[in-house]
């Protein structure tokens, strides 16, 4: 009885062991009826018989991790090498090479120096020209580059490969040319030429074949801007050359090559001259005119009211005091009017003819106006103050301004002229310039 008791008891001990269900948690680990198969889960149209390859774990890179704000470069993309050193067209042929400055390089700001200096560039015969259209004009016209400096390679590549041999090609950091630049928004590229010689100078042929019989001169020109204009001007009009006398403005200034926009390379300029040696470089018989604004009106007011007007940019204040308008009725003998060392030129409305010979036009600075030798040198070739009237009360024309009208009335001129003559003679040949 006892063991049919004990027998009865183990069954039913056994019994949840066999049918407990699995959330109670009493499945034991030999209970084998508890445990279950995985259950595999088939894409549409995956054949049951083949496994599917185990997707590889990603690789990751060191600039890929979590949070680094950068996507996973493929394993067939390449890893970014250096900048290439240039293309294997133009520069490999014409053999170019560059360096990189390295930090501390102080190449630049020596040079800089140098170039900012008048003196350090009369001395080292070295300018300096900013952006790529003004050194692409200049080496298209012969200019020698001696260092080029840039923040990108492709502002050199733009510039003629075969014009850059033996140069001194240097990348600097973009910081580095915006500290030593004029302009305000910099355009990454400074070169360092040597000073351009007139006479080894390669002009637009354009230039030439419209080129004129009409010359300028400037006289202690001073303001770089009006000198810049000015030479824009004359390349524009078609001037055959420019003459600077001593005491002008240099004309390789930046500030005078930022306002030439590229006229000094299609238009001789000749600096640094005396006025004895101007004469040297005129065709014959050319007339020398003074460009006047205190003219008839001018001298009107001052005859009325008893001394010498200080209107205007072409009156010279060094001998303006000395002009004195009163009529001597008698004078004693021996006795020089105070106005008798003045030369004698006639003046004469700016629109009326004075280009029937080569012309050269004198224009001053506006603050001492033109000199005494100007005047002596019209006196001695015939030629005679050219006035620019204005409205009374208004101010006078700068230099620049007055130098653009008296420039481009002499081509009107001249091309009138020619087109006279083209009449008189029939079939006569007429340079492009003046038809």
């Amino acid at each position: 009885m006892a063991a049919s008791v004990l027998t009865r008891s183990a069954r039913l001990l056994a019994l949840p062991l066999l049918s407990g269900p699995a959330w109670c948690g009493g499945a034991r680990r030999g209970v084998r009826a508890l445990r279950r198969t995985p259950v595999k889960v088939l894409s549409p149209g995956q054949d049951p018989g083949r496994t599917a390859a185990k997707p590889k774990p990603e690789t990751r890179r060191g600039r890929d991790r979590p949070g680094s704000g950068r996507e996973p470069r493929p394993e067939s993309e390449p890893e970014p090498g250096p900048e290439p050193r240039a293309s294997p067209s133009a520069w490999e042929e014409a053999g170019l090479r560059y360096e990189r400055a390295l930090p501390g390089d102080r190449r630049l700001s020596k040079v800089m120096t140098i170039v900012k200096s008048r003196s350090f560039r009369d001395k080292q015969g070295k300018i300096l020209l900013e952006g790529r259209r003004l050194i692409a004009d200049a080496l298209r016209a012969g200019a020698v580059p001696r260092t080029v400096f840039f923040s990108r390679l492709e502002y050199v590549k733009e510039l003629p490969a075969d014009k850059l041999k033996g140069v001194s090609l240097i990348k600097v950091k973009f910081d580095d040319i915006k500290e030593w630049s004029d302009l305000v928004a910099p355009q990454g590229i400074m070169g360092i030429f040597a000073k351009p010689d007139h006479v080894k100078m390669k002009y637009p042929e354009t230039q030439l074949e419209y080129s004129l019989p009409l010359l300028l001169i400037c006289d202690n020109l001073r303001d770089p801007g009006n000198l810049g204009t000015i030479l824009r001007s004359a390349a524009g009009a078609g001037c055959q050359k420019v003459l600077l006398t001593k005491g002008c403005v240099d004309a390789w200034e930046p500030k005078v090559l930022r306002a030439g926009m590229g006229a000094h390379f299609q238009v001789p300029i000749i600096s640094n001259l005396e006025w004895e040696t101007i004469p040297n470089y005129f065709p014959p018989d050319t007339r020398v005119h003074v460009a006047d604004n205190c003219g008839l009106h001018t001298r009107a007011l001052a005859q009325r009211a008893g001394k010498a007007s200080d209107q205007g940019w072409v009156c010279d204040r060094r001998f303006q005091k000395h002009l004195k308008y009163e009529e001597v009725d008698d004078p004693e003998e021996g006795e020089v009017p105070a106005d008798s060392w003045l030369p004698e030129l006639q003046v004469q409305p700016y629109d009326a003819a004075w280009t029937d010979a080569p012309a050269a036009v004198v224009i001053g600075g506006e603050t001492h106006g033109v000199s005494l030798e100007s005047l002596h040198l019209a006196e001695s070739t015939g030629g005679k103050r050219l006035l620019i009237p204005v409205v009374p009360g208004v101010d006078s024309l700068n230099s620049a301004m007055a130098a653009s009208i008296l420039l481009f009335e002499g081509r009107r001129q001249l091309r009138r002229l020619r087109e006279e003559q083209a009449g008189a003679w029939p079939g006569r040949h007429i340079s492009p310039g003046l038809g």
